[in-house]
């Protein structure tokens, strides 16, 4: 019994020079950064390897000698650290004859009030002081954990691009089936226009292959064909040089809009380009005009007249209308993957825009040479914004996407309305110089917090499309939000 009380304060002596210089945050620190394991992790390897040694699963149990008092400080550092301080009911029965059992009691107790962290701690370093084989084992685990990490990562960035690439063919299917319906819709509008004006040319056409092949209905019918053909060539010749005129007018107009703000840039640069572009749209105009006399010329006894003037019924000459350029309706999706869409654009800077309250966001898109359609795609955090999509028929110097952000949705409308308001004395009233533009959306508010929105235009002409993106309703919140522009051809 003398030597049992003897062996309790010998390990209560130890416990107490060992907790001095023992603080358990700083003690789980160094072991996280000496072991590579957090100090729960390491104590149960630990554990597993000293109850493998002893029991001879691992090295026959020749891997670990204790005597019987470290055996004792193992078993009450084992207790402490699951259970805390000593405790009656955690603690089993003894008899009083049973020497082992009293004093793995007494070596428990003598611990006090030692902390979990700290019983671990110690129960380490004993083990790791008597068997050299512990460290490798631990270098064991960490490797297969490591490996196993390695392959979880692996695993991931497999996943991920696939996914990717799953995303990549789904929008370039997409954008292919957009393709097809404009295709689809661009061959009815022919159609109806070859319908439009076959019906108008009818009666001409008839009596002109009438009179050139009286009596043969095939030849009349092929002759009739070939003029309903060159009637439509010369009608969309007609219309593309409208097209060209009202980009060349407008292009211009922009030009002198740049040569009121900056004179000095006018006078340097712009009249190079001014020439060199007008001249190339006159060169276009007029082989467009030398093709259609050509046409003309082939046919002298023809009805030289069908492209620009057709018959009413009252036997008047009219004009024949040229069309504008007529805008196709936007295509308008969603999907669910926002967490991943932010994650990709979160990559580039410029997609992530901070919108004040009461403000609005435009986003300048200019149509490229190399593509035929826009698309679109953009989220929010937490909150709605509005959305609308519009057209300005203007030549940009550049493909270069710009934003700009005001700090309210009336203040352009302000300035207009000081403009028209504003007026001259001695040059009369102001003129409005700003590019016609035209709505493809309406800005309504879309719920991009809880799905992305995306959609599709195929380009009407040259010009800018303006992605407004409008927060002037929120007197309070402002708004993140995420968007990625890009064509197609």
């Amino acid at each position: 019994m003398a030597d049992t009380d003897k062996l309790a304060s010998e390990v209560k002596t130890m416990t107490l020079q060992n907790g001095e210089n023992t603080s358990p945050d700083k003690s789980s620190d160094d072991f996280i950064s000496q072991w590579g394991f957090p100090l729960p992790d390491l104590y149960k390897l630990a554990l597993r390897f000293y109850k493998g040694t002893t029991n001879g699963s691992e090295k026959d149990g020749k891997a670990i000698h204790l005597t019987y008092k470290e055996k004792l400080r193992l078993v009450a550092y084992t207790k402490q650290a699951a259970h805390g301080k000593y405790r009656n009911d955690v603690s089993p029965d003894v008899g009083f004859l049973d020497v082992v059992g009293n004093d793995r009691r007494q070596a428990w107790q003598s611990l006090g009030d030692m902390s979990k962290e700290s019983a671990m701690v110690e129960f380490i370093k004993l083990v790791d002081s008597q068997c050299g084989l512990l460290r490798p084992y631990i270098e064991a685990h960490k490797a297969e954990n490591m490996e196993k990490i390695k392959k979880q990562k692996e695993a991931e960035e497999q996943r991920r691009r696939e996914e990717e690439e799953k995303e990549r063919k789904r929008l370039e299917e997409e954008a292919q089936r957009q393709l097809e319906m404009e295709r689809k819709r661009q061959m009815e509008q022919e159609m109806q226009i070859r319908t439009a004006l076959n019906q108008q040319t009818a009666v001409q056409f008839s009596q002109y292959a009438s009179q050139q092949s009286p009596g043969n209905k095939q030849q009349q019918e092929e002759l009739i064909r070939q003029l309903q053909e060159q009637h439509f060539q010369q009608y969309m010749q007609q219309v593309y040089q409208q097209q060209l005129l009202h980009q060349q007018q407008q292009y211009q107009q922009l030009q002198q809009n740049m040569s009121s703000v900056a004179p000095t840039t006018t006078t340097n640069n712009n009249p190079n380009v001014t020439t060199v572009i007008t001249k190339t749209e006159t060169k276009e105009i007029t082989q467009a005009q030398q093709q259609q006399m050509q046409q003309q010329q082939q046919q002298p006894n023809g009805p030289t007249s069908v492209p620009t003037e057709q018959p009413d019924t009252n036997g008047n000459k009219e004009d024949f209308p040229t069309p504008m350029p007529v805008l196709m309706p936007a295509s308008i999706w969603t999907r669910k993957d926002i967490k991943a869409f932010k994650d990709s654009v979160k990559t580039s800077k410029e997609n992530v825009i901070k919108i004040a309250s009461l403000a609005t966001a435009t986003v300048r898109v200019p149509t490229h040479e190399d593509g035929s359609c826009l698309f679109w795609e953009f989220s929010t955090d937490y909150y709605d914004i509005g959305f609308g999509v519009y057209f300005e028929w203007t030549v940009e110097p550049s493909n270069a996407v710009t934003v700009h952000v005001s700090e309210s949705s009336d203040e352009e409308d302000l300035e207009e309305e000081q403009q028209e308001n504003k007026v001259d004395v001695e040059q009369g009233s102001k003129q409005d110089n700003r590019p016609p533009t035209d709505e493809i959306i309406p800005v309504y508010r879309r719920d991009c917090h809880e799905e992305v929105y995306c959609g599709s235009h195929a380009y009407p002409g040259q010009g800018v499309y303006l992605l407004k993106f409008d927060n002037s309703y929120s007197l309070w919140r402002s708004k993140t939000l995420y968007y990625r522009v890009y064509y197609s051809r």
